[in-house]
């Protein structure tokens, strides 16, 4: 069990780094808005920056942690899913260096057409393993519920990606519907796939800590948020003024998230000690952050159901960047870092450790606040913020410096750990 974990560590360093280089290529777009680099298309790095955010980190990060929290480790060791992640992390490598030279074109379909029939594997490989363990009959039955949404959304939010050819080859491109089909695999993977990943990663916690809970709200919960998420599409494609049924149902879909937030806090509030007991001090601040995130994007969401709001969120891209970071990182990625420590598969032992995942969060707060501060200010009609790209630039620093800082820690740690077995193995021969 603990080569196995050593093992998965790795897996998930190779995950962090990928996070590592999306902040520098996150610093990069910042710059070009400070000083045009010649020879950089921003669109085509903007492309990079983006699917090695969404599948070289929170796409990796969270299959590892589906793997080891859902099948014993005689199942995680199958080759199948290492043939699984090292071929995602070449599709991974592929996009990183085609997207940023032709943006479209054909190695970047390639390699990210590649990492969607791998995730494709992944499901079905996964769900089958999953159905022989016997994991919906056991104790991890509800949790297993929101993951096995979270599949089917990823699996759903794939059709974006597979009708960008069709649209692109009849002329549309740039249309309405080109961009509603990027908003569709947008939102099918941070409302559906990383969302409902999060929350079943979150019960499973709850289950696994023998934490007692409201179970009839968690399963309400659960069949709320589902319902909610399909329609909830159309909160996405506002943009375009469509009918007033259209802003009706998706308001509908809006209230719901709504409802199913409150829901979740009664499942939670009760245990929330119980909870929080499981992490250290700076897992427990991480995950009342993300916990403000998703409330945050809950009611944001809601919000863009009037037509007032969802023309404003359109017009201002500040509103659009500042709400995905929210989502992405926020929500999704400070979950994750807290879950990892939380198993032991990250550490924020150290100084190294804290100081770095320290400025990571301030630099993600700091350049938040001044995202939706301009934006703000734009509606209010004062215009914008002096020196407003160069000031989002030097907080922006801050990011990738501070995520380097966390992923050099682990490593540090990795190594450590691996004296430490190596230590205990001629210690174990010798007696």
């Amino acid at each position: 069990m603990r080569l196995n974990l050593h093992h998965k560590r790795s897996w998930l360093l190779v995950a962090l780094g990928n996070l590592v280089v999306v902040a520098f290529l996150g610093l990069l777009l910042r710059w070009m808005f400070v000083v045009p680099v010649s020879g950089l298309n921003y669109k085509y790095l903007l492309h990079g920056h983006s699917h090695v955010a969404l599948l070289g980190w929170l796409y990796t990060a969270v299959f590892v942690a589906l793997l080891t929290t859902y099948l014993p480790p005689a199942y995680q060791e199958k080759r199948t899913y290492t043939w699984q992640f090292w071929l995602s992390q070449g599709a991974v490598l592929g996009m990183l260096l085609s997207f940023p030279v032709q943006g479209y074109g054909l190695f970047s379909i390639f390699f990210s057409t590649a990492h969607l029939l791998l995730s494709y594997w992944f499901i079905y490989r996964f769900l089958k393993d999953a159905r022989r363990v016997g994991v919906s009959a056991g104790k991890h039955g509800l949790s297993f519920r929101f993951v096995k949404a979270a599949l089917f959304f990823l699996a759903l939010s794939s059709l974006g990606p597979w009708a960008m050819g069709p649209i692109m080859a009849t002329g549309h491109s740039g249309s309405e519907l080109y961009f509603n089909a990027i908003y569709f695999y947008l939102h099918f993977q941070y409302n559906g796939w990383l969302a409902f990943a999060v929350l079943g990663l979150l019960f499973w916690l709850l289950e696994h800590g023998h934490i007692s809970f409201n179970r009839i709200y968690g399963r309400l919960f659960f069949r709320l948020m589902c319902w909610a998420c399909l329609p909830a599409y159309l909160l996405s494609v506002l943009w375009t003024k469509p009918a007033a049924v259209i802003y009706g149902v998706g308001g509908v879909a809006g209230l719901m998230q709504v409802a199913a937030l409150g829901l979740l806090l009664a499942v939670l509030w009760p245990v929330r000690k119980q909870l929080l007991n499981l992490f250290g001090s700076w897992g427990r601040g991480i995950l009342w952050l993300a916990a403000l995130a998703f409330v945050l994007k809950t009611l944001m969401q809601f919000s863009t159901a009037f037509p007032y709001m969802a023309d404003l969120a359109y017009k201002l891209r500040f509103f659009i960047i500042g709400y995905l970071h929210l989502v992405l990182i926020g929500f999704v990625s400070f979950f994750l870092f807290a879950f990892f420590v939380e198993r032991g598969w990250l550490s924020f032992r150290g100084g190294l450790s804290r100081w770095g995942i320290g400025t990571f969060i301030a630099a993600f707060v700091g350049s938040e606040a001044l995202l939706f501060l301009q934006g703000i200010l734009y509606w209010a009609g004062a215009g914008a913020i002096p020196a407003y790209n160069g000031i989002l630039f030097w907080i922006s620093v801050f990011l990738p410096l501070g995520i380097l800082l966390f992923f050099v820690s682990q490593v540090r740690e990795r190594s450590r750990m691996q004296q430490h077995l190596k230590t205990e193995n001629i210690m174990h021969q010798a007696a």
